[in-house]
């Protein structure tokens, strides 16, 4: 039976609702900036990690207990579905996923296999499970990598500046792209389904480098795929949030998606967002390098973004890509009090 949620903030904001104060959590939030994580993966890779349901569980709830945040987020990766597929993925440190045999034809993606949750990725429902059981008050958000970035790895065979290969292949073998269009949306949808049934409140795509497409392109090669996805998932009841890195061109794209949340990077302000028509609720978008810089400019940055947040309702507060490893903790906790507080404070005066 799944806990009733004491803090369910970040759903109302997600849905439009009044909130008391403008929830927050931070993207990478468990990992590489907690030295109780840092040690932990001295022993255990990120795949081992994600292996080992409590280990994980444990890893996934440390933000919530140390930063005070009105959300968890499973702690995996967006590459750990694709082994199911038959796509052997190695996260390499420093370097990121790095894929042995690239996709370069219609007969590699015909060769890709079907995603069975139950016999695929076990651990992932058995951690999701444990978690919004037993350890979490909050919701707990899974995720999943949207196709084009999910596709740009599997072409690229890693990570990449330009995506060259990645767009000659989409314009010079349109068949084949679509072909593995359509089974990555197989894919995340079956996926996305089965962390609802384990137990997850909220669901995030991470469409992490599709800004390097321009908005002809975006229409024509992924927006029907996304569009089947966001479709197909309202059926989980579940608040559905979209998320790219310098995607600010698209996000009237996404406006038109059958979604409940758009992710802003530090790009585009949410004011500026609001003028181009946008009104979904939207998420972010500190600039993740500002918690490096001293308190009263983290202090000044995060009071302008909530000003602008505020002024309609349907906000949640987080940053416009994931924590880096040198930012201190005590910076996160300190950051969540003052934008719980500091909301509060302004609801209170404006409402009178």
């Amino acid at each position: 039976m799944v806990t009733v949620l004491m803090n369910n903030t970040l759903i109302q904001a997600a849905r439009g609702e009044f909130t008391k104060h403008v929830p927050v959590w931070y993207m990478r939030q468990a990992g590489r900036s907690q030295p109780e994580y840092r040690k932990i993966k001295e022993k255990y890779s990120l795949f081992e990690i994600t292996h080992e349901p409590e280990l994980c569980a444990y890893v996934t709830k440390l933000p919530v207990e140390q930063y005070g945040v009105d959300a968890a987020i499973l702690y995996k990766d967006i590459m750990s579905p694709l082994p199911a597929l038959g796509v052997q993925v190695d996260i390499q440190s420093g370097v990121g996923p790095i894929i042995d045999r690239p996709i370069t034809s219609l007969e590699d993606v015909e060769k890709l296999g079907r995603l069975s949750p139950e016999e695929d990725i076990p651990y992932i429902l058995q951690t999701i499970e444990l978690l919004t059981t037993e350890m979490l008050d909050v919701p707990l958000i899974g995720f999943s990598g949207a196709p084009f970035t999910l596709a740009s790895y599997m072409i690229e065979g890693g990570p990449s500046k330009n995506f060259s290969k990645t767009k000659a292949f989409m314009y010079s073998q349109p068949k084949a792209w679509f072909a593995l269009m359509e089974k990555l949306a197989d894919m995340i949808v079956t996926y996305v389904k089965s962390q609802v049934v384990a137990g997850v409140q909220v669901i995030q795509l991470f469409d992490s480098w599709v800004g390097v497409l321009n908005v002809e392109d975006y229409q024509y090669y992924v927006k029907p795929t996304m569009n089947r996805i966001f479709t197909e998932l309202q059926i989980c009841k579940v608040p559905l949030i979209m998320f790219g890195v310098g995607a600010s061109h698209l996000i009237q794209q996404w406006d038109d998606l059958p979604l409940h949340v758009i992710g802003l990077d530090w790009r585009l302000s949410v004011v500026s967002a609001r003028e181009k028509g946008i009104t979904k609720t939207l998420q972010g978008n500190l600039d993740p390098a500002v918690l490096l810089a001293p308190w009263k400019v983290i202090e000044a940055k995060a009071k302008a973004i909530i000003d602008e947040g505020m002024q309609t309702r349907g906000f949640i507060f987080n940053v416009g890509h994931g924590i880096f490893p040198e930012v201190n903790p005590e910076t996160l906790k300190n950051l969540t009090t003052f934008v719980h507080e500091y909301s509060e404070e302004k609801q209170r005066t404006d409402f009178c």
